[in-house]
Parts: C-alpha cells; structure tokens; sequence
C-alpha cells in the first residue's frame, strides 16, 4: 500500500507530512483516500465497527484518528476498533 517516493513514504498522492498536517482527526472520506479504499466501502465499514484505524463517532459525524491511521500506514499492529453507534 505505502511505497517509498524520494525518501518520502506516500499513499498515492498522500506523504506523511500530507497526513501529519490533517491534525487530529479527518473525515471518513480523507481517510478512505489515504487508505486507498471507496467512499462507500469507508462508510458501511465504519458503520459496522471494521474500519481498519480508530474512529469515532461525533456529532452524527464518523471522525478518523491521524494517530491511527499513520499507526496502520507504518505496520503497526492495532486492535480492532468498534464504531460507536448512534443511539
């Protein structure tokens, strides 16, 4: 998935420093862009507590954690993260 670009590590168009610089949250949209998956497969894997890096729900509003999905680009290993469901 990631490659290395000139030293820099990239996910299509995305560098690290791209990343770093969302702060510490970004939308599901951004993050299923980085990761190189659809909108719409981002968006049912949230809604079904899969999605592969933390999320959380706020708002109404799924917001993916920076920390989490730098963690995943590098290799790490996460424990697996339900969504928080509406209630």
């Amino acid at each position: 998935m990631a490659d290395c670009n000139g030293g820099k590590r990239t996910v299509g168009s995305w560098t690290r420093e791209r990343v770093e610089a969302l702060g510490m949250v970004c939308d599901v949209e951004t993050a299923a862009q980085i990761l190189g998956i659809g909108r719409t497969v981002a968006y049912r894997l949230a809604r079904e507590g899969d999605f592969p890096t933390p999320i959380r729900k706020i708002g109404g509003q799924y917001r993916v954690l920076v920390r989490g999905l730098l963690d995943f680009l590098d290799g790490a290993e996460l424990e697996p993260v339900e969504a928080v469901r509406a209630q």
